[in-house]
């Protein structure tokens, strides 16, 4: 049998879904999640490998209009996902309408390739309403194949995975079978970091945040890890610390659980 492989990037709005997705299409907590906006700030690629096929997924950060230098920058990676993908997943949400999603249609309506329309978040109506937005979006999607989705609770991700292998080109595979992502471990854990910092935080302080992680080291008995929580103004650092230095202390401990029970920060990627 013919090997099959191709780029499935997922494009929409903020909130819709994307990463909860790619999560259950790989069977794998890869991306972190978040209610918040803008928790997805870089491209990833997730791996789903098989004997005769390889689908590189990519979650991107949501659609908006860039209003200063980092959603610049994070619109730039929708950009490339336009540009290779094979097939093209539009993550809309029930209940979401296309006038107000103007960015996003313009943008998806360049690619001119495979495309799947997913209606997500189906479990939280009635079935008329599921029906109706089918309908809508298909009208703005003639060409698409559009599906009623629940990535958090799994309906139609298994019919979804096995359409997508079906509708892969022939191709080598891009990365090596043993490779679930493109990205290495240190990112993998100052994202697990950043997830900490977005479920602690509140205001504007998740977007004024870094983690840089600056030393791993892997001891027989324990895994030590040096990480930095860069923040925009001085006077973040105290509402990071906490008082006493509370705050700081739950949030690691938080992220040192999340971190050893992550099999995805945990590999041997290098």
């Amino acid at each position: 049998m013919a090997h099959k492989a191709g780029y499935v990037n997922i494009i929409g709005v903020p909130n819709t879904g994307k990463s909860t997705l790619l999560n259950a299409l790989l069977g794998e907590q890869l991306v972190i999640v978040n209610p918040k906006a803008q928790t997805t700030r870089h491209r990833i690629l997730g791996i789903l490998n098989g004997d005769d096929y390889q689908v590189v997924l990519s979650d991107t950060p949501g659609i908006l209009d860039p209003q200063y230098p980092m959603q610049e920058r994070m619109m730039s990676a929708v950009n490339e996902a336009l540009i290779d993908a094979d097939i093209l997943i539009v993550m809309v949400e029930l209940g979401q309408r296309p006038e107000r999603s103007e960015h996003m249609l313009k943008l998806a309506h360049r690619f001119k390739g495979a495309t799947v329309v997913l209606v997500n978040k189906v479990d939280t109506g009635t079935e008329d309403a599921i029906l109706a937005a089918l309908e809508l979006w298909q009208t703005q999607f003639p060409e698409a194949k559009v599906v009623p989705l629940s990535a958090l609770h799994g309906l139609n991700v298994a019919e979804l995975r096995t359409y997508l292998i079906e509708h892969l080109p022939e191709h080598p595979a891009y990365f090596p079978k043993d490779e679930l992502s493109d990205r290495n471990m240190r990112f993998f854990i100052s994202e697990l970091i950043r997830e900490k910092v977005l479920a602690n935080y509140k205001q504007e302080i998740p977007y004024s945040t870094q983690v840089v992680v600056n030393s791993y080291e892997d001891a027989p008995d324990i895994v030590r890890i040096q990480a930095d929580v860069i923040v925009m103004r001085e006077s973040q650092k105290g509402i990071i610390i906490g008082q006493g230095g509370d705050a700081l202390r739950r949030m690691g401990t938080q992220a040192r659980i999340a971190i050893s029970k992550s099999s995805t920060a945990r590999s041997s990627w290098t």
